[in-house]
């Protein structure tokens, strides 16, 4: 049988198994003895046998059948319990059994052993037809939740390619109005830009991005755009060294800085400042990671495009439908945006030799 939560190997009863048949042995012995006021332990001795008898042919027998097990524990009952008269009477077991006495405690001890037996077969097959049903479950549940996570990771690699090239364009973008400009940053700028995409290429499609690396390409980025505008753009990072390791999108921390530059700072004529921070409710495990610049402000800027929209839903695939993308309005003039989400420290990934 597929999927069989006892295979073959394994057919063979536990200890557990094997203590429970010991138990119901010894409370009929105890209930024989009672009834006929017969000594215990040879009552025992036939019970403890028949029921070793029953307990292994149980587990041995074929699981694809249970009609099969409860017809082999029925023909062994009366076998079984003559087995017992023969060791008990040897060699006197004809005679004995020839006498009302002897035939009628051999009916008595065949009814029990039928009696009792089918009904522990019955309630052990209840038992693991309901294993087999949970394994069954389990099983379901473990495909669905590795299709979930194939289609999660589809989804984010899905977004991510949709956030490189817009990074790129935009940034050769710069260079180009540099160059048709005649300034003499242009050949520093592409030097920057020719560092950092030798230092990022091997990250734009790492599925396993962390804060800290985010932080690295967002520094490189600024100090690109500060060359720009030597006169124009300041900023400042500040996460703490243990939010490194933090599991984060790779390129969203980067699109709002981005967006921060494009639609803050440069429509401004006396530019700006960009400050970057992180910081964890270690009780909570709540977590606020925000870029705020203090140019155009929402009111001025571009309406919010596919950048901000793609950064929502790569926080919601990563951190569950709670995580968000919060936009304010910074007094007197800029834009806070903030990403609020939940990491426990098992989030966190290994640390980078």
């Amino acid at each position: 049988m597929p999927n069989d939560p006892f295979p073959p190997a394994n057919r063979l009863p536990t200890l557990r198994q094997a203590a429970f048949a010991l138990f119901i042995a010894l409370q009929l012995s105890w209930g024989l003895k009672a009834l006929f006021s017969t000594a215990f332990l040879p009552v025992f001795a036939r019970i403890g046998f028949i029921g070793a008898v029953f307990l292994f042919t149980f587990y041995a027998t074929s699981r694809r059948h249970p009609a099969l097990r409860l017809l082999a524990i029925a023909l062994l009952a009366p076998v079984a319990s003559f087995i017992t008269f023969v060791v008990a009477e040897w060699p006197n077991v004809g005679k004995y059994l020839d006498k009302v006495e002897g035939a009628g405690a051999f009916v008595v001890l065949t009814l029990v052993s039928w009696i009792c037996g089918l009904a522990s077969a019955s309630i052990a097959l209840r038992f693991e037809r309901k294993a087999r049903e949970r394994a069954e479950r389990a099983r379901v549940a473990s495909e669905k939740d590795a299709l979930e996570r194939s289609l999660l990771d589809a989804r984010l690699r899905l977004l991510q390619a949709q956030i490189e090239p817009h990074f790129l364009f935009n940034t050769l973008a710069n260079i180009q109005a540099l160059v048709e400009a005649g300034s003499p940053n242009a050949a520093p700028v592409l030097r920057h830009l020719i560092n950092y995409l030798r230092a990022a290429g091997p990250h734009l499609a790492d599925a396993d991005a962390t804060l800290g690396r985010e932080l690295q390409l967002v520094e490189a980025y600024l100090s690109l755009m500060r060359m720009r505008m030597p006169d124009r753009l300041a900023y400042t990072l500040s996460v703490a060294p243990e939010l490194a390791d933090l599991r984060f999108p790779a390129m969203a921390l980067l699109t709002l800085v981005e967006n921060a530059v494009r639609h803050g700072i440069d429509p401004t004529t006396d530019g700006g400042r960009i400050d970057v921070g992180a910081v964890r409710d270690r009780a909570t495990g709540a977590v606020n990671v925000w870029v705020q610049d203090t140019g155009a402000g929402m009111s001025e800027s571009a309406a919010p495009g596919a950048g901000l929209a793609n950064v929502r839903t790569r926080l919601r695939a990563t951190f569950g439908e709670a995580a968000r993308l919060d936009l304010h309005e910074v007094a007197p003039h800029g834009l806070r945006a903030e990403c609020h989400f939940t990491a426990r420290e098992t989030e966190c990934s290994p640390s980078l030799p």
